[in-house]
């Protein structure tokens, strides 16, 4: 009784199917008048106005933009994230290979410095600091006014920070008054 049941709606779907199609290629041979003063009117009419239920249904509006482009979004994000992944790993392999290439190092230099410990090493010679000549008075004016317009600049965030800008300003404007300037 199972199969008979199998075989009988299976004989229903087809001759469903077989009415679907016939009842559209009579639609599309010859399509009922329409009425409607409007030609872009996606369902037939009937001549009081009403949808004629002969006609077949229009399909729905394409949706096909989110279909066409929402695989390539999807490729995108894959390949940025496969990219970052890849850059970050990469990074941290070189981060790795330098810390054991510097721990190697290290082993290496304290077996040479315990050998070397016995035998007596020169210091090596320091290179000379720089001495840069020295700001004439105007020169100093200059740099003391530019700071006194960068403190000037300056938001203070509570009233601690607001005396201690004051207190730095007013010095900065004791030495731009002064005949002398104290050396830098």
């Amino acid at each position: 009784m199972g199969i008979e049941n199998l075989t009988s709606d299976r004989d229903e779907r087809l001759r469903l199917e077989q009415g679907e199609e016939q009842r559209l290629a009579q639609a599309v041979a010859s399509p009922p008048p329409s009425t409607s003063t409007f030609p872009s009117t996606p369902v037939a009419m009937t001549a009081t106005g009403k949808p004629d239920p002969a006609a077949p249904p229009e399909a729905p509006a394409k949706r096909g933009f989110m279909r066409r482009i929402f695989p390539y979004f999807f490729f995108a994000n894959v390949v940025f994230g496969v990219y970052v992944v890849a850059r970050d790993y990469k990074k941290y392999q070189e981060k790795k290979n330098t810390q054991a290439a510097a721990a190697a190092a290290g082993v290496v230099a304290a077996a040479a410095f315990s050998s070397e410990a016995t035998t007596i090493k020169a210091a090596e010679p320091t290179p000379p600091k720089r001495v840069l000549p020295p700001l004439s008075e105007d020169e100093q004016r200059q740099v003391y006014k530019w700071m006194l317009e960068e403190k000037r600049k300056i938001k203070p965030r509570n009233a601690a920070e607001k005396n201690k800008i004051n207190e730095e300003k007013a010095l900065l404007k004791e030495f731009i008054r002064a005949e002398s300037l104290p050396r830098l």
